[in-house]
């Protein structure tokens, strides 16, 4: 076959790119760039406010305001009840989530037959993760709670563990669809090499999928995780209370006692007329933003470390 000569490639390059500037293309990139800026000014100037009203308290107080508990008075009120509220809800939720979520993804992408039921599950399962928080939390009310007022507990049902079923079901199709999708990118061509050589399925989606799978999975599991702990609607109604609880009694005191996590205690605080708790509000926010950029780093450094190349 003749070679193409190198002035006719260029003439059919310049026929496929167009032969003038391309404004369409150009315009919807300024509005793109628009639309980052304007992004960007929105969420430094309400990050500038916070840190300006917040970080006095941190000055004047140190860590005593991350210990103390909650008071009416604003010298003495804290953080600390929100804290150990909100990282034992997340140890909840992680324990009750995360297995349930990649063990579903798992069936759905390398055990379930493709067939109506299983589409039709999936489609649900991609609804519900679009339903809004507070529905989660009727949810909670409805059912967790009433089940745990049901079977006696104290407080009439209204404790931590209604409060983390709730956040459960509120990130259980995230989860999923999350996980499904980092299976689903693993090649087809290793599965087919292990059942080439002699493995069982079993063997093939323990020793081989679910390891080329784990950095989606745990960045996606860790994000919905972080997403629960800002959560504030479905914990209104699922129990959490605006007042103080204890934190210095046993561990089943605290799963079946009143309790309260940071958000709520943004809430609580952003709701009194002194302007005391307004600082204290905006160092709140400052302690929620800073344990979900924790969990949002760890999500990163989870991906790279364990991130693939196919």
């Amino acid at each position: 076959m003749a070679a193409v000569p190198s002035g006719a490639t260029g003439a059919v390059e310049r026929s496929l790119a167009g032969s003038g500037r391309d404004w369409r293309g150009l315009v919807f990139q300024v509005l793109l760039l628009g639309a980052l800026l304007l992004t960007l000014v929105v969420l430094i100037t309400l990050l500038v406010d916070q840190f300006t009203r917040g970080l006095p308290v941190f000055v004047d107080r140190g860590t005593d305001f991350l210990t103390s508990g909650l008071s009416s008075n604003p010298e003495k009120a804290g953080v600390g009840q929100g804290i150990v509220g909100t990282l034992l809800t997340g140890v909840l939720v992680a324990l009750l989530c995360f297995p349930l979520g990649i063990l579903t993804a798992l069936y759905l992408e390398e055990y379930a037959p493709d067939n109506r039921l299983t589409r039709l599950i999936t489609i649900n399962i991609r609804n519900l993760a679009g339903v809004p928080s507070i529905v989660y939390g009727l949810l909670g009310l409805t059912v967790f709670v009433a089940v745990f007022a049901s079977l006696g507990f104290p407080n009439s049902g209204r404790n931590i563990m209604a409060g983390a079923l709730t956040l459960t079901a509120l990130i259980l199709p995230i989860v999923i669809i999350t996980s499904a999708e980092a299976i689903r990118a693993v090649p087809q061509s290793l599965r087919e090499g292990g059942y080439g050589v002699g493995a069982s399925r079993w063997q093939v989606t323990s020793r081989l999928v679910l390891p080329a799978a784990r950095p989606g999975i745990l960045t996606g599991t860790i994000l919905a995780l972080a997403r629960a702990l800002g959560e504030t609607a479905p914990l209104l109604l699922a129990g959490a209370i605006l007042g103080t609880f204890s934190t210095s009694g046993s561990l089943n005191d605290l799963l079946t006692g009143p309790y309260t996590v940071l958000p709520m205690t943004v809430y609580d605080w952003s709701r009194k007329p002194q302007e005391e708790f307004r600082q204290l509000t905006s160092a709140a926010i400052i302690v929620l933003l800073v344990i979900t950029l924790f969990f949002n780093a760890l999500a990163i450094f989870l991906r790279n470390r364990y991130q693939k190349q196919w």
